[in-house]
């Protein structure tokens, strides 16, 4: 069996509100299915809170008061599935070839259940073998030094702590490599680039306060009840204050609609659903620049004909103190002047704390409405409205996701929230800050401790001083400059720290068939994916602990740490039975590598490996002022606060100042009509029952889908315009680069809320549509949010 029996699909059905009863079922079955309904219940109650673990899931902050349960439907789903009772062990191995391995799907593959020996595959019989750790070391030592710090890629998931990712990149430097691709480069990569080029923050600055203290939140493109639901939370308390919700986004997504506190007994039995958007706009695909540029045009002309009027609301002196020695009068002629400062825009801010604003104004009020609504869909009226409230808010956070990130223009799209944010001070006060809601929960440490390609980006002295070692300069490798290597053959060697980097990537066939020719593949891993079964020349998969189990090590159980969406650091100690006494740390994993291949570097891996604490001294040694009092402060309520100039104001940028970057266009340019009648603009999706590139099951009940994946979202009008009917099946063919066909097969056509010449689709399934060559110039995001797609009829019965 490669997967669990599945029922026939069942579509169309009415969605229900984020949280509810919904959840409540969904978090029961897993832990049902999983075989854990009481240890993983038990579990649950230490999910990210003080002294217990952090969740392996989402990256959305912890806070220092804790509810009853702090944790989400997609998170216990991710605990259950590290703590099930199931097993990829030795018999599983010995009753599959990797050959017929690769015909499984991917929820098949993992549903098999935690990996629990070190394996190493063998070529006469097609299988994984059960190796010793020391036999696996020493072959993986003597290969990377074989080949060339240059042919060799160290890529990392958003998974793996602090302490693991610190540890790894300095075995990558050492042994001569910048080829550092991360996840991040995936996902986010245009925040990493796009923030520090317009307020010197790679980061958001947001904290959770914010929410507390804000009175309008643009919420843009990001699906909170799939991605990071305990969002939810915050987004409901500010609801019940009053705090206005603008949603920019391009589905209908019941999660940004309707939230039902599964915590609250009240609100489950009787109290209506918590509506969440005040206001929903259903921006078309890859239409966000000209959507924030329409409401940036609004407010700027709107504080034009303010300053036209020149109308004065201060009579005579008044705005003079009329005893300037009298606290009490100058505090009411201050009151008074304040008036005549109380425009559209905040003028003060603006030239204090900013540069580039005259010329991005002079480009927003240039631009034609009847441009600005094609390209966004919307109508001025909707941009205008946005504006008005926007205008009439003091505190107002920005809060986006990868519907804004993984674009073509992904990095002129994070200048724009930036801009806008601006354009009335929102940035750096109580209540008003930029919000970049990030993935997997440590893909944004990973890169505070030294994961990219980047060396610009590194303390390269400091680490040569405290190590002995000379180290690499050369820029390494992003993931998209991974798989360019990987396709030219010059990439001989691929460690992975976690993740399923096959199934992530673009470019799907072509990466696969050049992934058999590596020389070497190292997969460290707690369960079995498909950038497992397809493998290089020497293939070996490592298993690990998983976060939630406990990690004895030679000084007592270890802890671990990570970084929020929030740049807070939290601690994590697991609770769990590890699933097999063979299974090792990732540090341990890491440091068993680096032993058996370097031979320089001063480096106490092994008493590192004894003694987690050792390696957060390292940390903080290397980043003095951005962990601070690392250990003592490493299970602090709340995490601790990440030091970032912004937040206070202070620009960390070429001109001193937050710039507004101004794009030099609304849409990126295609070499064909992308308007063409039969060409629809893909954007890809995370269902309800899955994490990234990992599924846990085939039901999204939140867009009315059971039973199958294989399903496209299109506009009603759309499908009858491209002689179709709902329920049809088609292949979806990628209408860019047309000398290479790239195609997926048997998609049934469902009809959904969403705008014209826009359709969407599962990721990763979609992924063998899009070319490598398609991503974000600037930060080599991959577009997953757009890619002009045509459809055929199709002969093939959807695999469901």
């Amino acid at each position: 069996m490669t997967s669990r029996r599945k029922r026939d699909p069942d579509i169309g059905f009415k969605p229900g509100p984020a949280g509810g009863w919904g959840s409540a079922k969904s978090v029961g079955e897993v832990l049902l299915r999983e075989h854990v309904p009481l240890s993983g219940a038990t579990l649950l109650k230490h999910q990210n809170k003080p002294q217990g673990y952090m969740c392996v899931s989402c990256a959305w902050a912890k806070p220092a008061k804790t509810h009853p349960l702090e944790f989400c439907e997609n998170g216990a789903k991710a605990t259950a599935w590290e703590v099930t009772n199931r097993r990829a062990d030795r018999e599983f191995f010995e009753k599959h070839t990797l050959a017929e391995l690769e015909s499984w799907r991917d929820h098949g593959l993992e549903e098999q259940g935690r990996l629990t020996h070190p394996m190493r595959w063998d070529a006469s019989s097609d299988k994984y073998l059960p190796v010793s750790w020391e036999e696996a070391f020493d072959e993986i030592g003597r290969e990377l030094q074989a080949i060339a710090p240059e042919q060799t890629e160290f890529y990392t998931s958003g998974r793996a702590s602090l302490e693991a990712s610190y540890m790894y990149q300095l075995f990558a430097r050492i042994y001569g490599s910048n080829n550092l691709p991360d996840s991040s480069n995936m996902c986010h990569e245009s925040s990493s680039v796009g923030l520090p080029e317009s307020i010197g923050a790679s980061v958001g600055t947001a904290v959770l306060s914010d929410f507390e203290n804000c009175d309008c939140i643009f919420y843009i493109a990001q699906n909170v009840a799939t991605s990071s639901p305990r969002l939810l939370h915050d987004l409901q308390d500010a609801v019940d204050r009053g705090v206005k919700i603008l949603t920019f986004n391009m589905l209908r997504e019941p999660g940004l609609e309707r939230f039902v506190n599964p915590q609250s007994p009240a609100q489950m039995l009787a109290t209506p659903a918590t509506p969440i958007s005040t206001k929903y706009y259903q921006v078309k695909n890859g239409g966000d620049i000209a959507a924030l540029f329409g409401i940036c045009k609004a407010l700027i002309e709107a504080d034009d004909a303010f300053q036209a009027r020149g109308n004065s609301k201060v009579s005579g002196s008044d705005a003079q103190p009329r005893d300037p020695e009298n606290a009490a009068t100058v505090a009411f002629a201050a009151s008074i002047a304040a008036a005549d400062r109380k425009n559209v825009l905040d003028h003060d801010f603006l030239a204090e704390h900013t540069a580039g604003f005259e010329e991005f104004a002079a480009v927003a009020r240039s631009y034609d409405w009847k441009e600005l609504e094609r390209v966004s869909g919307l109508a001025r009226e909707e941009m205008m409205e946005a504006a008005s409230i926007y205008a009439e808010s003091n505190a107002v956070m920005m809060v986006y996701g990868m519907g804004l990130t993984q674009h073509l223009m992904g990095v002129e799209n994070v200048h724009m929230v930036a801009n806008l944010a601006l354009l009335r001070g929102n940035i750096g006060k109580p209540g008003a800050n930029i919000c970049a809601v990030r993935g997997h929960s440590n893909v944004q440490g990973q890169r505070t401790v030294g994961i990219t390609e980047k060396p610009g980006l590194i303390p390269l002295d400091k680490l040569a001083e405290l190590y002995d070692f000379e180290p690499p300069t050369w820029e390494g490798h992003s993931t998209v400059d991974s798989c360019k290597s990987i396709l030219s053959g010059e990439t001989r060697a691929f460690v992975s720290l976690g993740g399923n980097f096959l199934r992530a990537a673009p470019e799907t066939d072509a990466m696969e068939a050049a992934w058999r020719n590596l020389r070497l593949t190292v997969q460290i891993a707690t369960k079995l994916n498909r950038s497992h079964v397809i493998h290089g020349e020497i293939a070996y998969l490592l298993p690990c602990l998983g976060r939630i189990e406990i990690d004895e090590q030679a000084t007592g159980p270890q802890a671990v740490s990570m970084e929020s969406s929030v740049a807070h650091f939290h601690g994590s100690r697991g609770r769990s039975k590890p699933a097999s006494p063979e299974l090792r740390s990732e540090p341990a994993i890491i440091a068993g590598m680096a032993l058996a291949t370097l031979t320089h570097g001063d480096v106490p891996w092994k008493q590192w490996v004894d003694d987690y604490a050792l390696i957060r001294d390292a940390i903080e040694e290397t980043y003095p002022e951005t962990f601070k009092s690392f250990n003592k402060r490493l299970f602090q309520p709340g995490g601790i606060p990440r030091p970032l100039p912004a937040r206070e104001r202070k620009w960390v940028t070429k001109s001193g100042k937050a710039n507004f970057l101004t794009p030099d266009r609304l849409f990126p340019e295609f070499p064909f009509d992308a308007s063409a009648s039969d060409v629809l603009h893909l954007a890809t999706l995370r269902s309800n029952d899955q994490f990234n590139t990992t599924v846990y099951g085939y039901s999204d009940r939140f867009r009315g889908v059971e039973g199958t994946r294989q399903v496209i979202f299109m506009n009603a009008d759309d499908i009858a315009l491209l002689g179709f009917a709902d329920g049809d099946i088609v292949d979806i063919v990628t209408a860019i680069e047309p000398e290479t066909v790239r195609a997926v097969h048997g998609f049934r056509i469902v009809t959904y809320d969403i705008p014209s010449g826009c359709c969407a689709a599962y990721f990763p399934e979609t992924n063998p549509l899009f070319p490598l060559a398609h991503h974000s110039p600037k930060a080599k995001t991959p577009s997953y949010k757009l890619l002009p797609v045509r459809l055929e009829p199709s002969t093939t019965v959807p695999n469901n």
